[in-house]
């Protein structure tokens, strides 16, 4: 009989290469990348980018924190397609322009929270995260009433888990996007058609601002060819799922089981 001897460095590898087949076929086996997070010990919380559906859904969102110039034109533009939009409102700009925000929720839009001061959130305590969500929290529904709704997005997109948990824990849904217009880098109005055009999906999550310089002049050439497209454009609460949801590794919310 032949004996084999295997050198302790050689039984290593072997084994590290056992493990990584073992992890690639769980990995190709499963679309919830929980399973393999949970085997490696990586799990991150993600806010909300997109959202999986069949329908042919998005939604149109706006930050505002820098101004004011173009907010009534954007209203209008949306008012005549008959759109309903999420608006996502720093303290500060709530207290300068209290009328402005009463028109965004006469008109049937959704006012989300984007913090009161705009700090970048991921350097916050849970107890200053939760004083930037509540005290701009109060102010709009002051103004806004049931139109104010529990999403939050975090300025400059920036985050970590503290945040997504204590939002978690105070009832909000942390809100990303997939599809950045770009608009604050004042490129043109083409680039902005074709940065939201050609990356737009069914459960896309859409931002603009505000204020940005080429706004009203995109804005409309975007809408018209999305509808055109057969695009329904919803508030981003009634495109994201309530419960009984995952996200994903790309932060595309799912429902379970899917």
């Amino acid at each position: 009989m032949r004996v084999i001897y295997v050198s302790r460095i050689q039984a290593i590898r072997t084994l590290v290469v056992l493990v990584l087949v073992i992890i690639s076929i769980i990995y190709t086996q499963t679309t919830q990348y929980d399973v393999i997070s949970v085997f490696l010990n990586t799990k991150r919380e993600l806010p909300i980018y997109s959202v999986e559906t069949d329908e042919k859904k998005i939604a149109i969102s706006f930050d505002a924190a820098w101004g004011a110039e173009y907010t009534d034109e954007i209203l209008d533009i949306l008012k005549k397609r008959n759109i309903k939009a999420t608006f996502f409102l720093v303290g500060f700009w709530v207290d300068k322009y209290p009328e402005k925000v009463k028109r965004i929720a006469s008109e049937g839009h959704e006012i989300g929270n984007h913090s009161t001061t705009h700090p970048h959130m991921s350097q916050l305590s849970s107890q200053q995260i939760r004083m930037e969500i509540e005290t701009t929290q109060k102010k709009i529904e002051e103004l806004a009433g049931e139109r104010a709704v529990k999403l939050f997005r975090p300025p400059f997109g920036d985050y970590n888990d503290r945040l997504i948990l204590t939002c978690r824990e105070m009832g909000y849904y942390t809100i990303q996007w997939d599809v950045d217009s770009l608009d604050w880098k004042e490129y043109g109005v083409e680039h902005m058609f074709n940065q939201v055009t050609k990356k737009v999906r069914n459960g896309s999550i859409v931002l603009f601002h505000n204020n940005a310089k080429y706004i009203v002049q995109a804005l409309p050439l975007i809408l018209d060819h999305l509808l055109k497209e057969g695009y329904t454009i919803v508030p981003v609460s009634e495109l994201i799922y309530k419960d009984n949801y995952y996200i994903d590794h790309t932060g595309r919310q799912r429902k379970v089981g899917t």
